[in-house]
């Protein structure tokens, strides 16, 4: 298995004006596996703790509670070797490439720092490794003489991407790689983050709020819901069938090209609660035109199988209500 998160937590202490430190619980008791070769998608609202979780599992937060293991090794809190060989073995790709990547650097000098921290490449071997990951991404050899005030944000991004192949890893965590540029750009960058995935044989985590993406390049997909995980299944069956009151209020909001529309019921209503003051129960059931008075605002449901790899948190599901 390439990954496996049980039970996260990461949760932040803020200072309030006037209130003094409080908790924001970004991300509880979330679990989740990732197979070799498989691209798992993870939606939900902004502000639902996805992009936490990719950073969590690249220590860049550190987790509060939980286990996450990279390629059967045992991640949490690493050590510097650890580290290290998390770094070579997982990388991410952030969502802006125009801040991603240092304006005073060259293309080849962004693209070669991982070479440079990670390896003894030097001199005209790394010049050609850094010509291979372009020609990889498909940008010419004279781009690593550029600024990145000089590409367009479709370039950048395939930059970011090249930079992080460079070690060859088998993870790849794409937190919204497409949605800083344009729609014709998208598709260019999605297509090539497919073939660049049956090419290498690559694991990807990507996170995303835009679901006809999912949808395209998943082969299974995770609903977030205010840091839980609420629903997680085979791409096609979650959205042939989704089992949360959540996920088919995404669904239904949505249009899906050439897909079968759930259909769409009332919209969601209110505000997502604070992540500082969790409600009781389940943490949707304000929202939820399904709510059950009594028990979906007092009880925090558990995870129900409803099919092969097909879970929902829901009291919906409960076999004890049947």
């Amino acid at each position: 298995m390439m990954l496996e998160v049980r039970d996260l937590k990461v949760h932040f202490d803020v200072s309030r004006r006037g209130r003094g430190r409080t908790v924001v619980q970004a991300v509880n008791e979330v679990s989740l596996h990732l197979e070799r070769g498989e691209a798992l998608g993870l939606v939900g609202e902004s502000g639902s703790g996805k992009s936490t979780v990719g950073k969590a599992i690249l220590q860049l937060v550190s987790p509060n509670a939980g286990s996450i293991r990279v390629g059967g090794e045992e991640m949490t809190r690493p050590d510097r070797e650890r580290e290290t060989r998390l770094r070579r073995t997982a990388q991410m790709v952030f969502q802006d490439p125009h801040s991603s990547l240092n304006p005073r650097m060259t293309i080849m000098r962004s693209v070669a720092e991982p070479l440079i921290l990670h390896t003894r490449l030097r001199g005209q071997a790394m010049r050609a490794r850094v010509a291979e990951l372009l020609g990889i991404v498909g940008l010419p050899q004279h781009f690593q003489f550029r600024y990145p005030h000089e590409l367009s944000g479709g370039q950048k991004q395939r930059v970011c991407i090249a930079r992080a192949i460079a070690l060859d890893p088998d993870l790849l965590i794409l937190d919204e790689p497409t949605s800083a540029l344009d729609v014709s750009v998208q598709a260019q960058i999605l297509e090539f983050l497919r073939s660049l995935q049956q090419d290498r044989g690559l694991s990807y985590l990507f996170i995303s709020h835009n679901l006809a993406v999912v949808r395209h390049l998943c082969n299974r997909v995770a609903v977030m819901y205010l840091g839980r995980i609420v629903e997680e299944g085979p791409t096609e069956e979650v959205f042939r069938s989704p089992q949360h009151p959540y996920t088919r209020a995404l669904l239904g909001a949505v249009p899906l090209p050439q897909a079968r529309q759930p259909l769409a019921g009332d919209p969601l209503t209110g505000d997502i609660p604070s992540p500082v003051d969790l409600p009781p129960g389940c943490s949707f059931a304000s929202r939820c035109p399904q709510a059950i008075q009594g028990l979906c605002d007092r009880r925090a449901p558990d995870d129900f199988v409803r099919g092969p790899g097909h879970r929902a948190r829901c009291h919906l599901h409960d076999p004890a209500r049947a």
